[in-house]
């Protein structure tokens, strides 16, 4: 777990550095700075298109699973929820800017192989590149949004903590096409994150989430029905 608490420290640290360049930042350098970071989200999620899609084994899963999550997240109400639960206790446009450095810290291709290389292999790089990457992002996200933003090392922790203990768990059985799938879901997501922050589109990019579980249960089907 060594990677994954330094790409946590990395997140802080610069959350920390963000929040006090932010107290001296005028109204204009946080608008470009939210456009640097709406270009970012979007640049960084056609990456993960033009990168996973073409290897795909199932090219239509993403639609489906982004139309069945969507349909989910949307009953279950989840983007309403988390917004109410963060502007009770902020102010401002921290939920926006949370969800956001959510899905680019956690759903990535380095945050998500990762821990599974740590786990497999105790290989750490990708984590310790990652943890610089994330740390100069989060710098720039702390001083749009404020130190709020640190929250997300909590769930960045849950999440590749979560990957590491099911990759050490079920070991070379972990299959690449299904980490392939959850990523090209991911990009999406960060994509429309990216049209938000740009003030292109708004999406409800949160209720979309439970569209990044359908391909675990369609490949669990996959994987039973094969036996």
């Amino acid at each position: 777990m060594f990677g994954t608490l330094f790409n946590v420290g990395m997140i802080l640290v610069g959350c920390l550095i963000g929040s006090m360049l932010k107290k001296g930042l005028k109204d204009e350098y946080h608008q470009i700075l939210m456009q640097a970071m709406g270009l970012v989200a979007l640049g960084l999620g056609i990456d993960a298109l033009v990168q996973h899609l073409p290897d795909s084994k199932y090219p239509v899963l993403f639609i489906v699973s982004l139309a069945i999550g969507g349909v989910i997240g949307q009953k279950m109400q989840l983007e309403s929820k988390f917004n109410k639960l963060v502007n009770k206790y902020s102010k401002g446009n921290l939920a926006e800017g949370l969800a956001t450095a959510i899905l680019l810290f956690c759903i990535g291709t380095l945050s998500i192989l990762g821990p599974i290389e740590a786990a497999l292999n105790g290989d750490y790089t990708y984590l310790l590149a990652n943890g610089m990457l994330d740390g100069i992002t989060s710098i720039v996200l702390a001083s749009t949004f404020g130190i709020g933003i640190a929250i997300s090392g909590i769930v960045l922790f849950l999440w590749q903590g979560s990957i590491y203990a099911i990759a050490t768990f079920i070991g070379s059985a972990l299959n690449p096409d299904l980490l392939n799938e959850i990523t090209i879901i991911g990009g999406m997501l960060i994509m429309a994150s990216g049209f938000g922050i740009l003030g292109i589109k708004k999406f409800n990019t949160l209720n979309l989430l439970p569209s990044l579980l359908v391909p675990v249960i369609v490949f669990g089907f996959i994987h039973l029905f094969s036996l």
